[in-house]
């Protein structure tokens, strides 16, 4: 079992001479000129800089030619200059899990899926990480109280995990000694471009509606013995979820186009504004620091563009759901991917429940 170092997946716009400068690097660093190759790339960001494909590259090659230490500054200084990036996190996570500094690449590896909950890669990188991190608790048990039987068993399991040949028949001793840090993965260089990654954290679903109820009545009972029995009357028809109105669609479409409007303006109270009390923030992170982060990122930026595309809106009853295409440019950074707004009703407004991305 091993950690995985990926190239950088976000969807960056780039020129077809930039494109070449790309593959010129890579292609150098394929072939193992790693000098030349961060050479050239050290030539081409004395130009521009902030590039954050050449700077990814750059910590890349770095790391495949053994330069740790640099390729951990690398991707710490893009992991700041664009958060928005998982595959940064990621990487920087192996750098660390490489050097048994299990800690930090938990800590890296849990920016990664905050920033997009549904990167596999991290969640399988995180899942090794915590291997580790038991596989050395349960080492330091053993060593601390040799008698415990319940730890040995646990042990040995993890073992087998990083170590498929244990499991073949060769069993560790009652007291085996921690096991070494995954090996990493060579790393692909990273294409000009890629699957988008920028993504919203995803969020509880909204619970879903009850199902419609028949009821029935039931006949009365005469009282009178003169009096004929009272004729039962017919069983209502099964309830049925109100039609939404006629603009509910509109009304929701112009919802989540205001949203993007004051996204692009960095028109920040409205942007919060568009988002319902039932919206719950990623992982543990509670609804004030969520807006903390959202005011320091959108705020920080020079000039924002959000334009939606191919924008479709299917309401049932108070919900509606929202699927387009977003372009999203920022100084920059540019990403293209497929996004999902879950709204509800309340009141006269629409407001965002659940935000994902595809």
């Amino acid at each position: 079992m091993s950690l995985r170092l990926v190239a950088l997946a976000a969807t960056l716009v780039v020129s077809t001479a930039y494109a070449d400068d790309y593959s010129d690097v890579s292609q150098l660093a394929r072939n193992g000129k790693f000098n030349e190759a961060l050479a050239k790339a050290d030539q081409y960001l004395a130009g521009k800089p902030r590039d954050p494909q050449m700077r990814f590259l750059k910590g890349v090659v770095q790391r495949d030619s053994g330069k740790t230490t640099e390729a951990i500054a690398t991707f710490t200084r893009l992991t700041e200059d664009y958060p928005e990036l998982p595959e940064p996190y990621n990487n920087l996570a192996v750098l660390y899990a490489g050097q048994s500094q299990f800690d930090k690449a938990r800590t890296a590896l849990e920016m990664a899926i905050r920033t997009n909950p549904s990167y596999t890669t991290a969640h399988e990188n995180l899942g090794d990480v915590y291997a580790k991190l038991a596989s050395q608790a349960y080492g330091k048990a053993l060593q601390l109280d040799a008698s415990n039987t319940a730890v040995a068993p646990k042990l040995a399991l993890i073992r087998e995990l990083f170590n498929p040949a244990l499991a073949k028949g060769q069993r560790p001793s009652s007291t085996p000694a921690v096991t070494a840090p995954p090996q990493v993965v060579a790393a692909a260089t990273p294409p000009t471009k890629a699957p988008p990654t920028l993504a919203p954290p995803a969020v509880k679903p909204a619970p879903s509606l009850p199902a419609a109820t028949t009821s029935t009545a039931t006949a009365p009972v005469a009282t009178a013995p003169t009096a004929s029995p009272a004729p039962a009357p017919a069983a209502p028809e099964p309830t049925q979820p109100p039609a939404p109105s006629a603009n509910a669609n509109k009304d929701a479409e112009a919802a989540v186009r205001a949203w993007a409007r004051a996204w692009a303006a960095k028109d920040v109270k409205g942007y919060l504004a568009a988002y319902g009390k039932e919206f719950d923030p990623p992982g543990n992170t509670s609804r004030s620091a969520w807006e903390a982060e959202r005011r320091q990122r959108i705020g920080g930026k020079s000039k924002i563009t959000v334009k939606l595309d191919n924008l479709t809106v299917s309401v049932n009853g108070d919900k509606a759901v929202a699927k387009f295409r977003q372009d999203y440019k920022a100084d920059a950074l540019a990403v293209s991917s497929r996004k999902t707004l879950d709204l509800m009703k309340s009141g006269d407004r629409w407001l965002i429940v659940r935000e994902s991305v595809n």
